[in-house]
């Protein structure tokens, strides 16, 4: 009875007792995962980073209206579609008679910029300058300095401009590979023209594949038209970006903007500064991604890699032996993941570098060395041509919808291969496959063939009941097709 008693006494002496243990300190009132943590200030970073942030105007020559009376949106109209102007066409009067003739600046753009260094060189947009006669450049202080254009590349959009200034507040360069998703980040720009607008958000995600060399920062940051060319700032007050798009079907912000990496943007403007321009590397091969059918049907295993899909004739790839219808794993011995790694790294070698490009091919790797060239505009893709098909070919490939026959020496020679067989007639399997008539198949099942023979020999081997995989030329490009069984 006594015990009983004291069961109760003893509960409210320990709950007293864990209360005044608290309140003392000794024991954290709620688990630290409990406790929530304040939202960020940016206060101080807008004061330490906002007078390195500037607004660019670009102006743009407008042209009189010529003697003919036609205005400049006409004229326009009769180039855009290859319409001939009449040479008679009747004179429209100027709607402002005070209007002189010769070429007017005309406002063009705006976006923004920020100081790089202390004596004038300022980073941005390559399409906030692009077409630009005249670039205007306003610092936070009002005064106003016309920009000279360094040089822009359109590729990564990045561009460097300078003005005659000296003790200028430059930004500080962050480290790119600190930057972390779900990281705060903050943008200073002029959106819609109205100067040192703040905005913040996280980093929604790195790496995004929106260009041709670079992989791009997702931001929820409220970016919008002005913007353009502004810096993308973390919380230790460091340029981790430009901000260069955004996501809408409205143009206005919805939440998705990209911005190019700080580090990409700086190889760039260190060329642009020292040559005016940006020179990158090149293999001369035309890609496309590696499926995880593709994948898994020759024997790779995991999806990654760039499928050749043509080699340019006398390319740097050409000369090393790399062919259409290789899978491209390493380069330099860094893997590639995705194709869009292969012009990256490739693009930021210098031309004249000695490389090793490592392929897949039928189920075995090679290491080919490659000397790297410039990039230059591309070459058009030939098409093949040569004598006229031969009739069809009965046999074994009729179970996959093929009619094939041998490559004539000037089809092969055209073609720049040293076998294969061409297809007359695709239809059923073949040609929900994407195979066609006029296509040339290289290999099958992995095994290379040069004659209608080997294909059939080859055929004969497969698991007539499995996909099976073919590597096909179509002119100058390659790719796999899986051709799988009727049902």
């Amino acid at each position: 009875m006594l015990e009983s008693n004291w069961k109760p006494l003893r509960s409210y002496l320990a709950a007293g007792l864990l209360a005044t243990v608290a309140l003392a300190g000794l024991l954290p009132a709620k688990p630290a995962w409990a406790q929530v943590r304040g939202l960020p200030d940016f206060t101080e970073l807008v004061e330490q980073v906002g007078p390195s942030v500037v607004n660019i105007r670009t102006l743009q020559k407008v042209k009189a209206p010529d003697a003919s009376g036609v205005d400049e949106q006409m004229l326009e109209f009769f180039r855009r579609f290859g319409i001939p102007v009449p040479p008679n066409l009747p004179r429209a009067p100027r709607p402002d008679r005070n209007q002189p003739d010769q070429d007017e600046d005309q406002p063009r753009g705006v976006g923004s910029g920020f100081i790089l260094t202390a004596d004038g060189l300022v980073m941005t947009n390559a399409h906030v300058v692009d077409g630009a006669d005249e670039v205007i450049v306003t610092l936070t202080d009002k005064r106003e300095f016309k920009a000279k254009i360094i040089g822009a590349d359109k590729r990564s959009d990045v561009a460097v401009v300078k003005i005659e200034a000296t003790g200028l507040p430059a930004v500080k360069i962050g480290d790119i590979n600190r930057l972390k998703v779900g990281e705060w980040v903050m943008a200073i720009g002029s959106p819609f023209g109205l100067e040192n607008t703040v905005t913040a958000g996280i980093v929604s995600a790195k790496q995004r594949d929106t260009g041709d060399y670079l992989p791009l920062i997702q931001t929820d940051v409220a970016i919008n038209p002005g913007n353009s060319g502004g810096p993308l700032i973390n919380m230790r007050g460091e340029v981790v970006g430009i901000n260069s798009q955004i996501y809408s079907r409205s143009g206005g912000f919805q939440g998705i903007s990209f911005a190019i990496p700080i580090d990409e943007a700086t190889r760039v403007s260190d060329q642009l500064r020292s040559s005016g321009k940006v020179t990158r590397g090149r293999i001369g091969v035309q890609i496309d991604q590696v499926t995880k059918e593709v994948a898994e049907s020759i024997g790779l295993g995991k999806a990654q890699g760039a499928l050749v899909r043509g080699v340019e004739s006398g390319a740097p790839a050409e000369k090393a032996g790399i062919e259409a219808g290789d899978i491209i794993i390493k380069f330099d011995g860094k893997t590639i993941e995705k194709s869009s790694d292969l012009p990256r790294m490739v693009g930021n070698v210098k031309p004249g570098t000695k490389s090793v490009v490592t392929v897949f091919r039928r189920g075995a790797t090679k290491d080919l060395p490659v000397t790297i060239a410039e990039v230059e505009p591309e070459k058009p893709a030939r098409k093949a041509s040569g004598a006229e098909p031969k009739p069809p070919v009965a046999g074994p490939a009729q179970a996959l919808g093929l009619a094939v026959s041998n490559l004539t020496d000037a089809q092969k020679k055209e073609l720049k291969i040293k076998g294969g067989i061409k297809v007359d007639v695709a239809e059923g399997p073949a040609a929900r496959a994407g195979l066609r008539e006029g296509d040339v198949i290289v290999s099958i099942a992995n095994t290379e063939v040069t004659s209608v023979k080997e294909f059939e020999a080859a055929l004969a081997k497969i698991d007539k009941s499995k996909a099976v995989n073919v590597l096909f030329r179509r002119g100058e490009w390659a790719q796999y097709a899986l051709i799988r069984p009727a049902r």
